[in-house]
């Protein structure tokens, strides 16, 4: 009797065991899938929000283009400072050059 109740002990927590290990895969494959789940919505949030990103790089870039057009015209419009300039050294070296022994 003692004999096969040990037996019938060791059957009984091999079946135990083997159920425990199934229901313990169970619920790392459940953990498993509800990460990736989470993960997935992580990722549509993050391209959503990159494509957003994409979109205004691309308005800045043609903005900034326009500015720089509009900054080459200007510039080209303006007139030239270097005759002014000349102008300027040169009279300062013939009339400065009095003042300073006066001074």
């Amino acid at each position: 009797m003692k004999k096969i109740f040990k037996i019938l002990l060791a059957i009984g927590g091999a079946i135990a065991g083997i159920f425990t290990l199934l229901s313990i895969k169970d619920k790392s494959k459940k953990e498993f899938n509800k990460r990736t789940k989470a993960n997935d919505v992580k990722l549509d949030f993050i391209t959503k929000e990159v494509s957003k990103v994409q979109n205004n790089k691309k308005s800045t870039k043609a903005k900034i283009e326009k500015t720089s057009r509009k900054v080459k015209s200007t510039k080209s419009k303006l007139k030239s400072t270097k005759n002014a300039k000349s102008t300027i050294n040169n009279f300062e070296k013939k009339y400065r050059k009095k003042w300073k022994i006066y001074f």
